[in-house]
């Protein structure tokens, strides 16, 4: 994690004059690429208002504070992870299998997405009190979600038989980890960490047969 004295000075705000409205995506847009360039240190209001082009004020009329600034970016994260998990467990004509597939890679992607700043907001304590109680709603919906899921996966005998809630929870774990050891310099990348993840669980698909996609020989 890099220190305060290591983060570079904001960028000067560029001439002309500000916009007066500033969309919640640009601000979490910029927020993100602060914490790309260093860390939680390097998101600070001053720094996202010349990101954005905007001065101080400007930005304090809609981002009261570097909370409501990280509140913000916690809530679309949230959403777009939730999103994705509901796509990928409710597309019709699908096995409990591929479900399950998918929702293992949708938790894997975005662990290696969001590792900037993943566990930065584990206990609460950067984001308003009320953004924090509604993620802690929708954790336990999301946990349902991967319940469910998994439980058809144990009935329809793609996963050993055992307690759902365990089973989630391990599984849950494993891929929510990633977040905190996954290095863009080393060489395992987001596909590459969830083909090994469904081969541990035994959900890998099964290799083609011989031959499949060979020339014959003559």
């Amino acid at each position: 994690m890099p220190q305060v004295s290591d983060v570079a000075p904001p960028a000067p705000r560029k001439r002309g004059r500000p916009p007066r409205t500033i969309e919640p995506d640009a601000v979490v847009d910029a927020v993100e690429r602060l914490f790309a360039e260093g860390g939680i240190d390097a998101v600070t209001i001053e720094r996202t208002a010349a990101e954005l082009g905007v001065s101080r004020a400007t930005l304090y009329r809609t981002v009261p504070s570097k909370a409501h600034l990280l509140g913000l970016h916690f809530v679309r994260m949230t959403r777009e992870l939730d999103r994705a998990a509901r796509q990928a467990t409710a597309t019709r004509g699908t096995t409990p299998r591929d479900r399950l597939v998918g929702l293992i890679r949708v938790q894997i992607e975005a662990a290696v997405a969001m590792r900037d700043y993943f566990f930065v907001y584990f206990d609460g304590s950067q984001l308003p009190r009320p953004v924090y109680d509604d993620w802690r709603r929708w954790a336990d919906d999301y946990e349902r979600v991967w319940i469910k899921t998994v439980g058809d996966a144990i009935r329809a005998g793609d996963l050993s038989p055992g307690d759902p809630l365990l089973t989630t929870r391990l599984i849950l774990g494993t891929t929510i980890w990633v977040a905190n050891w996954f290095r863009p310099r080393e060489d395992f990348t987001a596909a590459a960490i969830e083909d090994r993840t469904l081969q541990l669980l035994g959900l890998a698909a099964p290799p083609p047969p011989a031959g499949r996609g060979r020339a014959r020989p003559r």
